[in-house]
């Protein structure tokens, strides 16, 4: 009888599973036109969904099958006027504001909005709502109210606002966490930082030895994965951790970045972190050293919850990066990289390390 059992509660997962609603729905995008909103809303389009996008701008480059709502994502009254008596089936919120913030209170203040009135609000949340630390499971505790960082904070007060929301009321809430996300569009210089370098055979610079891990997610499983958690009816109430399984170093990253490209081994200058901060580097501004707000103190995650709930199977990382590659060499849509940084940087600390050698 055994045998029958396990195979009952096989059959019963797989039900669960594909226990989705797959009908057409109307579905607002809160930040809709940039890398992970574009590439969303374009797949919900391929479905034949009614999408409408809200932003701050009167236009959008999706012509007429996507509706345009105009309003500040921080500000609840504007986002109210402009939804009006428009109900929506799920309610996608992508955006953050990168130069004002959004915290926790602006974001209940939206999804109040649609309280009792939609079937999943789908929030874009991030492993930084950890603070810190590695190998996450959802359970785990988010970064408290008073965490340094602004975005981790952010994120985390946005995630207990919504989840109270919950509690209270059966507010529908589901929430993503990725980490670093990569593919074609993106408007970070990350990835095409170092491909400028590696095409230019320029030495790169590697930060303490480059030891810190990184976790990546490729922007397609995420939005997949956004567009399962809408389907899928036992996901309301439930944070998803998202991304590839396995971290990388920031070494071990650079190697993979140069196969993607297929270009010789990268030149590596390891170079002491404090070093680099002490001489003007920044993580985000215009003495970048390692990419885009790539170097900074890593948080991963487990992912077998995804993989157990919603079948999500990651695409491997090698191949990711090669269709980003493939994008890059299509499309340059950043400046022309600027050197001299890193050139006064890696002079200066060959200059100190020989004179420590030879002291």
């Amino acid at each position: 009888m055994r045998p029958a059992a396990s195979s009952s509660r096989k059959r019963s997962r797989k039900r669960d599973l594909h226990e989705i609603e797959d009908s057409p729905k109307r579905i607002l995008v809160i930040g809709g036109t940039q890398f992970i909103g574009k590439l969303l809303v374009q797949e919900l389009l391929r479905q034949h969904h009614e999408i409408h996008i809200l932003h701050r701008k009167p236009r959008h480059g999706f012509g007429k099958r996507v509706h345009n709502l105009v309003a500040d994502r921080n500000d609840a009254a504007s986002i109210r006027k402009a939804v009006g008596a428009t109900r929506f089936d799920t309610v996608f919120d992508n955006a953050y504001d990168w130069e004002r913030g959004t915290t926790g209170e602006q974001v209940e203040a939206t999804a109040q909005i649609f309280d009792g009135k939609i079937g999943r609000y789908i929030f874009m949340s991030s492993v930084a709502a950890y603070g810190d630390g590695l190998n996450h499971h959802e359970g785990d505790a988010l970064a408290p109210d008073d965490h340094p960082n602004a975005y981790a904070r952010n994120k985390a007060m946005s995630e207990r606002a919504l989840f109270r929301m919950h509690q209270r009321t059966g507010f529908p809430i589901v929430t993503l966490r990725p980490p670093f996300v990569y593919g074609p569009g993106s408007p970070y210089y990350r990835e095409a930082f170092f491909w400028d370098r590696l095409r230019a055979g320029r030495p790169i610079i590697l930060p303490s030895e480059g030891h810190r891990l990184m976790q990546f997610i490729y922007v397609k499983d995420l939005v997949e994965l956004g567009i399962r958690v809408m389907e899928v009816r036992n996901s309301v109430g439930h944070a998803f951790n998202a991304a590839n399984p396995r971290a990388v170093t920031q070494h071990e990253l650079l190697l993979d970045l140069a196969r993607a490209a297929g270009t010789k081994e990268p030149e590596l200058v390891p170079i002491p972190r404090e070093w680099i901060v002490r001489a003007g580097g920044q993580a985000i501004g215009e003495k970048l050293y390692f990419g885009y707000y790539y170097d900074v103190p890593a948080i991963t995650e487990i992912i077998t919850k995804a993989q157990r709930m919603l079948a999500f199977k990651p695409t491997d990382f090698a191949v990711g990066l090669k269709t980003t590659y493939r994008s890059y060499l299509q499309k340059r849509a950043y400046p022309k990289p600027d050197f001299a940084f890193e050139d006064e940087l890696i002079h200066r600390f060959s200059a100190l390390a020989n004179t420590i050698r030879t002291a």
